[in-house]
């Protein structure tokens, strides 16, 4: 080659050099462009054939090595629309040829880009910041699924989403073992439970047989005689001292059993201080001068027709039965009632009783219905036009395996009609089902789903809605509040509604909020990946088109989406400043030996002369 190769070759080495510089330019131009990929350069060395003694070492030349396949970090953003890529891919995009009306005309061929600054524009298209519009699969919305493969150009329009009716309500709750209702008293078995004798037409499931009234019992405070020891059947309800009530009684006191025309009373009177029986009708007479506690019980038990288990005392306790004839309502004006542990009034209701079950509440028997039930959560419910209706849940308990052999613990559920129901009208529907649970609080026989048939709540039909409870959803464990934990309660309906916004998912979805509340899925958006990445050709923009070397687009194995965030440039300023300082000296060698041969061709200029 000689001394004139040796020009040549500097000028080429010039030349590449240049190249280098111009893409380290452009790359710390670019460091803060969304997603840019920087472009690095090679140098090829050109060599002339020649024999294996004469090899030189030849000329050079450069080209560009891409990134693509290298990201930059992930940074979050406050745009809900934005994205970014996690792995490897790129979002399809096209860009408009030209535009009629303001509205982009497509040329249909397809771009690719790692820039996901994607915002809504006026037209509902989602365009990123250097002017691509993105691409993906449109999503039904009543399955979910995308619908087709092939990525179109996504365009969200402000139009109405259709009304659905409610069709399917999910619930799943706990019921207190012990629900805490308005008439519950710890101190009398069965009073929490709904008791059908207390309505005018029973609530429960249709169809039930009512049980036949039972005995009840009310149990007063422990307390004790003026000996200071617990009183018992013997105590006396008149003394100074020793086994008598802390609290005597006197010949003014009376004890009232019953209410109305049908109630008797009992009264006092002393022997000791000259007093006689009186002759009141329905009137029994207690002497003071020896009458004890166990005497007073046995007067209440007769006045109010307990022929079965007696009144009694135990450990300083009164246990008070009604008996099956009626329940048991006392009232007293003796100040030493309350020496026996019990206030006034006293009312204990006998279980049992009642008519055939109807499954129904009137408005008639609303507020007793209320006192003996508690809520069970409520829900806006839908009819096909998407008006609303507030479905509102109540459970009442009618069964306890606390009341002993033959009982378990059973629920009732019910939905309100008609909240202004009065007289027959029925306020209240029971879905006709008995929920049990075993001792571990499961529901047993497992309930899974049941079906409402035509729900209608103040006049707004719903059709027949499925009421689901999974396997599991429902169950009866101890609860100090004494209600129900409602863990679910969910229904499939929803209202009319407007596209208000639209925002990226981390599941890589366009989702659409509307002015109803719903979030729907409207696209799914499409990563292409390329066998050959880094052979794609760079365009304006942050832009690549296929080429040969590329491969075509392959779909569905791309990375992940992340929503309201941006791919930053992976350019690393420091490393192309130290890039920078190699080339600059290289490109001063390369001048060098051009200085260096220019003196030789002179000195061989010399020797002609």
């Amino acid at each position: 080659m000689g001394i004139f190769g040796a020009l040549t070759t500097s000028v080429a080495g010039l030349r590449s050099n240049s190249y280098a510089l111009e893409n380290i330019s452009g790359n710390i131009a670019n460091s803060q462009t969304t997603a840019f990929k920087r472009v690095d350069t090679s140098f090829l060395d050109l060599v002339p054939q020649a024999g294996t003694s004469q090899q030189v070492a030849g000329s050079v030349t450069s080209q560009s090595r891409l990134t693509n396949t290298q990201s930059g970090s992930v940074q979050s953003a406050s745009v809900s629309t934005y994205m970014a890529i996690n792995g490897e891919g790129f979002f399809a995009v096209q860009k408009p040829g030209s535009f009629t009306d303001n509205n982009p005309v497509f040329t249909g061929v397809n771009n690719y880009t790692r820039r996901g600054d994607f915002s809504l524009d006026k037209n509902g298209y989602l365009v990123n910041g250097a002017g691509y519009y993105l691409q993906g699969v449109p999503i039904d919305p009543t399955t979910g699924n995308p619908v087709g493969s092939t990525p179109t150009v996504l365009k969200f329009q402000n139009d109405f989403l259709p009304s659905q009716a409610t069709t399917k309500i999910s619930y799943r709750a706990n019921l207190a073992s012990y629900p805490l209702t308005t008439k519950h008293d710890t101190s009398r078995p069965g009073s929490e439970l709904l008791r059908a004798a207390d309505f005018a037409s029973n609530p429960q499931v249709a169809g039930t047989s009512p049980p036949p009234f039972g005995d009840n019992t009310k149990v007063g405070l422990q307390v004790n005689s003026k000996a200071g020891t617990a009183i018992t059947g013997a105590t006396l309800l008149k003394g100074a001292s020793g086994n008598a009530v802390t609290n005597s009684f006197t010949i003014t006191d009376t004890v009232t059993v019953g209410s109305g025309s049908s109630a008797k009373t009992i009264a006092f009177y002393d022997s000791g201080a000259g007093g006689s029986a009186g002759s009141a009708a329905n009137t029994t007479y207690l002497d003071l001068n020896s009458a004890t506690v166990t005497d007073l019980l046995g007067a209440i038990d007769t006045a109010n027709g307990n022929t079965g288990t007696a009144s009694s005392v135990s450990a300083g306790s009164v246990t008070l039965h009604t008996g099956v004839a009626s329940d048991l309502l006392l009232t007293s004006t003796a100040g030493g009632f309350a020496a026996l542990g019990l206030t006034s009034p006293v009312t204990v209701t006998r279980t049992g009783g009642g008519t055939v079950g109807t499954g129904q509440v009137t408005g008639a028997d609303n507020q007793t219905f209320l006192d003996e039930s508690i809520s069970g959560g409520a829900t806006t419910a839908y009819d096909g036009s998407g008006a609303p209706v507030n479905v509102q849940f109540r459970w009442a308990k009618v069964d306890s395996s606390t009341l002993g052999t033959g009982h378990t613990d059973t629920w009732n559920l019910f939905y309100q009609i008609n909240p202004n129901a009065t007289g027959t009208q029925v306020a209240w529907q029971n879905v006709n089902t008995n929920f049990t649970f075993n001792s571990t609080g499961q529901m047993n026989p497992v309930i899974g789903q049941l079906t409402l048939p035509n729900l209608t709540v103040s006049g707004v039909s719903l059709g027949n809605v499925t009421m689901s409870f999974g396997t599991g959803g429902l169950t009866q464990f101890a609860d100090t509040n004494g209600n129900v934990q409602v863990n679910q309660l969910q229904q499939d309906g929803y209202a009319a509604g407007q596209l208000v916004s639209v925002s990226v998912s981390n599941a890589g979805r366009v989702v659409g909020s509307y002015s109803n509340g719903r979030n729907i899925d409207l696209a799914e958006v499409s990563i292409a990946t390329f066998n050959g990445a880094n052979f794609l050709k760079r365009t304006d923009g942050g832009a690549f088109e296929v080429t040969n070397e590329s491969g075509e687009a392959l779909y569905g194995k791309g990375g992940s989406v992340s929503g309201s965030s941006l791919e930053s440039s992976n350019t690393d300023i420091a490393d192309e400043f130290t890039k920078l300082i190699v080339t600059q000296q290289a490109y001063s060698a390369n001048t060098k030996v051009i200085t260096t041969a220019n003196t030789m061709v002179q000195d061989l200029l010399n020797v002609m002369r």
